[in-house]
């Protein structure tokens, strides 16, 4: 009588970890609330410059697919991803074909260049981020007001540049939303909370920094509806929230010790974790699983280096964001982070020296 043979294999014996596909897919259904309130606080433009951006995203990982003679990877959503991660980071006026350019770079330079989806050292929406940062400083740095009047019938003036020409002076059509308003002239001033800080030393009430009633990039101005968001993935285990955590941590250890110091000329740290791109950044960029270490250790050293780089330049560089240099930095020390902090095999002693 013959038996069955018995195959044996090491555990674990079930695996049932969710595909790229549905990470990706959910990472997109979570960052859906910020695109919606991103079209309702900027109104058509933001519109616009969301499906500009994720558009010349899916286009490039199409074309270099196509001539790489590898399969259609637009289908995983991470393309797409990209796209809306760019594009949340952006000024909500940001001229279409700056947007488009900041695309093409993000796939191109950030994920094609590195072997495609899971082989890029960097977040490949801080990379198309960083590259428009240096092409085009004066329109990655001109602010719009939020819940402007007319904002769903009209486009901000700059939004509709033609390519390699100047973005309209927003002055005179800021100007014209004030007056329209019933307030002074100068009841936008274009400065968003962090530069408004940190040039003028006009702090920004932490309420409205929690619920979004500010100026920002497109998807930055609600600290709380970004929590929320990260908060469905870590409930759906599509994120370690370790990161963010530390992240959040390290910004907040390094803002307090400053804060101590000299209250004066440091911000309080909870204006601090609730201004700028730190939370979008600390969430959905920096939790990144091909840029992120994930040794338990390294994840709690790159987090708190992240946060920690964050309000040093913040707060001691030329510019009053931080937290995309950051995170970018960040990923460089991946690998030697992961490297230091491999743990100990079980079993295996630690060499004292060489062996007889």
């Amino acid at each position: 009588m013959n038996q069955p043979l018995v195959e044996i294999r090491t555990s674990p014996h079930i695996h049932s970890s969710p595909t790229v596909a549905q990470i990706m897919r959910n990472v997109t259904y979570a960052l859906m609330p910020l695109v919606a309130f991103a079209v309702f606080q900027f109104g058509i433009s933001a519109l616009a410059l969301i499906v500009t951006v994720v558009t010349a995203t899916l286009l490039t990982e199409s074309l270099f697919a196509k001539l790489s003679g590898r399969e259609n990877t637009i289908f995983d959503s991470s393309a797409a991803i990209t796209g809306l991660l760019l594009a949340l980071t952006l000024p909500p006026g940001f001229p279409l074909w700056m947007g488009a350019v900041a695309g093409f770079i993000a796939i191109a330079l950030g994920k094609t260049l590195f072997g495609g989806i899971g082989f890029n050292l960097f977040n490949p929406a801080l990379i198309g981020r960083a590259f428009v940062q240096a092409a085009f400083p004066v329109a990655i740095t001109t602010w719009s007001p939020a819940f402007a009047p007319g904002r769903f019938v009209e486009f901000i003036p700059s939004t509709l540049t033609m390519p390699l020409m100047r973005p309209a002076d927003l002055t005179p059509w800021i100007e014209k939303i004030n007056a329209s308003a019933g307030n002074a002239v100068d009841a936008f001033s274009g400065a968003t909370p962090l530069a408004a800080w940190k040039f003028d030393g006009i702090a920004t009430d932490s309420m409205d920094l929690l619920t979004g009633m500010v100026t920002g990039s497109s998807g930055e101005t609600s600290a709380l509806l970004i929590l929320l968001c990260g908060g469905y993935l870590v409930l759906r285990k599509m994120m370690n929230w370790r990161i963010p955590a530390t992240v959040l941590a390290g910004a907040f250890i390094t803002a307090l010790l400053l804060f101590l110091f000299d209250s004066e000329a440091y911000p309080d740290p909870l204006f601090v974790l609730f201004s700028g791109g730190l939370m979008l950044g600390a969430i959905f960029m920096a939790s990144d699983m091909v840029g992120s270490p994930v040794t338990p250790l390294g994840v709690l050293i790159y987090g708190l280096l992240i946060g920690f780089f964050t309000v040093i330049i913040r707060t001691f560089g030329g510019l009053p964001e931080g937290v995309m240099y950051a995170i970018l930095l960040g990923n460089a020390l991946t690998p030697l982070i992961e490297s230091v902090t491999q743990p100990r095999v079980y079993g295996d002693k630690q060499k004292k020296g060489n062996s007889a």
